[in-house]
């Protein structure tokens, strides 16, 4: 487990394989367990909880580690002496690398505030239990099955917590306990935390203390001595995080089976290159699957893949798979738009002006239009929404300066829907708003806008910002502000009219409920372009609407952030098809 910021699935550990010893004291064994109380585990869902004191054997919880299920993670723990455990299969099991952390139950806990607005409760239906797990999909951990909410329904020494956003009803963070004296009668009456995860997409100031102290809480008021955690060696910021709490770190592990879905974790480091998150969710892919990457340069996320005697070269997401012809095709806004007309399929009025008159002329024929370059990407130098003559003039001037030709575009108004289709499957989709703050009373807007811009920076490794350009001055305008006035407490504003992540959007899943017309619209459009790999992107009026303009097409998608769905495990299997196998056992 890690902190509330950056989460994975906790792991308590401790001691002991073949008789129970005093977790308080680290003395003498307290008692050797017998009758039902032998073999203790505990099921949380995304796998279960192996109690290493309770079994009789270093051989018998070996034995039971390698029945562990493909797709989920199981964890021994409370081992005596784990080097003895590992020694029975060497090459099958790992000492987990993180460090175990208690707090006193015994006491007084701090004294903390849930943050305004959200509520902490048992998890209760499945659909919370699969925004859950969302949440644990976008943190790359492992899902719990579907099954376990009634399972834990029946069951006392589970507690499955949801924070609970009050204003929208969506889960925005989880944790799960266990508590030791209900599942084995542990005579140290103890309890532990795991699998503590909060939305990625959101950043919520002090959820994760919450979660943590609403499940010490709730374990105080059973009765129970202490409760246990885990968090990675070098999580530095959930180590401060426990320590200022009051968690006191113990000498306690557990032990893991070396499978894909822990791979990272006993595979040491890999190149020592900083890939940009589109090139290293799918470079992250390979290396689970046991692909060769050779990173060529990692600046522009040019890497080469092989396996056996196959070799793909990359720049992210665009492969040799995709023809230069593909490329061009995408590329050239204009010939995008000719061919996905000339298709039938549903595209905006367009044109491509000589000069300021004649994209003033199609402004006044369309009202609202877009201004951008025919060549481009991150949203770089286009400006939308435009309704006066200069306005129109001023983002001409802009686009232009940026060099190429200049496209005039009809504004379509509603929603910016990216599809991402690889080998003709629509594998992920999702809305994309544009960055937005939301006031203090307190603050500036100019304020508000680098507060956010720092948060949407460090969720995204740097791709994400807010410039203060030109855009962003006409979009707070046009609302009636200036960088300098304070934003009334709870108002929220959009700082910027075009969705790019890459100028602090933001991207909400939406593949499930994607219309059928809206998903064969993206398909045929791929066909069209005959490329492989591409996100397509459309003006919608909501995911479940037919409504649709297909805007232009990206010849090399960013796949990351979209979780849940498994965009770079989906471009692999294409590229690899022969590890399919091996990548469904983790996906």
């Amino acid at each position: 487990m890690q902190s509330d910021d950056d989460t994975e699935e906790g792991e308590v550990k401790s001691m002991r394989t073949e008789e129970m010893v005093s977790l308080k004291s680290w003395g003498p064994p307290a008692q050797v367990f017998s009758g039902d109380s032998r073999d203790a585990i505990v099921n949380l869902g995304w796998g279960r909880l192996l109690f290493g004191q309770t079994f009789d054997s270093a051989e018998d919880l070996v034995e039971e580690l390698r029945s562990e299920r493909d797709g989920t993670r199981d964890v021994a723990l409370y081992i005596r002496d784990p080097q003895v455990l590992i020694a029975q299969a060497p090459q099958e099991l790992f000492i987990d690398p993180s460090l175990t952390y208690r707090l006193s139950l015994e006491g007084a806990l701090p004294s903390v505030s849930t943050p305004p607005g959200i509520s902490v409760r048992p998890m209760t239906g499945i659909d919370e239990l699969r925004q859950a797990n969302g949440i644990y999909l976008a943190r790359g951990m492992v899902p719990m099955e579907e099954s376990f909410l009634d399972d834990i329904n029946q069951r006392n020494d589970v507690i499955a917590l949801v924070a609970v956003d009050e204003a929208t009803g969506k889960v925005v963070g989880t944790v799960l306990g266990v508590d030791h004296r209900v599942a084995f009668g542990d005579p140290d009456n103890g309890a532990s935390l795991w699998a503590l995860a909060a939305d990625a997409q959101r950043s919520i100031p002090g959820l994760g203390t919450a979660l943590v102290l609403d499940l010490a809480s709730r374990f105080g008021q059973r009765g129970r001595s202490l409760m246990d955690l885990s968090v990675m060696h070098d999580n530095n910021s959930a180590i401060q995080m426990y320590s200022d709490l009051g968690f006191e770190q113990v000498p306690v592990y557990c032990v893991k089976v070396r499978n894909a879905i822990n791979e990272p974790l006993y595979t040491g480091p890999r190149a020592d290159v900083e890939l940009n998150p589109y090139a290293k969710i799918i470079t992250d892919e390979a290396y689970r699957r046991g692909i060769s990457v050779e990173i060529e340069d990692e600046q522009s996320g040019i890497f080469r893949l092989s396996l056996g005697g196959r070799v793909v070269h990359c720049r992210e997401s665009l492969t040799d798979a995709t023809s230069a012809v593909a490329v061009a095709r995408c590329d050239d806004k204009a010939l995008t738009h000719r061919l996905l007309e000339k298709a039938g399929l549903c595209v905006p009025a367009q044109a491509a002006p000589a000069d300021e008159n004649e994209a003033i002329q199609f402004l006044h024929t369309y009202g609202s239009i877009v201004i951008k370059p025919a060549q481009g990407e991150q949203g770089e130098g286009v400006a939308v929404a435009l309704e006066t003559e200069e306005q129109v003039r001023e983002a001409f001037r802009e686009a232009t300066a940026l060099g190429g030709k200049v496209i005039a575009e009809e504004f379509i108004e509603g929603l910016d829907l990216r599809v991402v289709v690889i080998n003709d499957e629509v594998v992920a989709a999702a809305i994309r708003r544009p960055a937005g703050i939301i006031g203090t009373g307190r603050h500036t807007l100019g304020e508000l806008i680098e507060r956010q811009s720092r948060r949407r920076s460090a969720a995204t490794d740097g791709e994400s910002r807010i410039p203060v350009d030109d855009e962003t001055l006409r979009c707070v305008a046009a609302a009636g502000f200036t960088l300098d006035s304070v934003i009334p407490a709870g108002e929220e504003l959009a700082v910027r009219k075009t969705a790019n992540l890459h100028t602090g959007g933001t991207l909400h899943d939406v593949t499930d409920q994607l219309h059928p017309r809206l998903k064969a619209a993206a398909l045929r459009a791929a066909r069209v372009l005959d490329i492989p790999v591409v996100g397509m992107d459309l003006m919608v009026r909501s995911a479940e609407s037919s409504f649709y303009y297909i805007i232009e097409a990206n010849e090399r998608p960013g796949l990351a952030n979209h979780e849940p769905q498994p965009t770079a495990a989906r471009l692999i299997d294409f590229l690899f098809p022969t590890t399919v196998a091996n990548g469904d056992a983790h996906a």
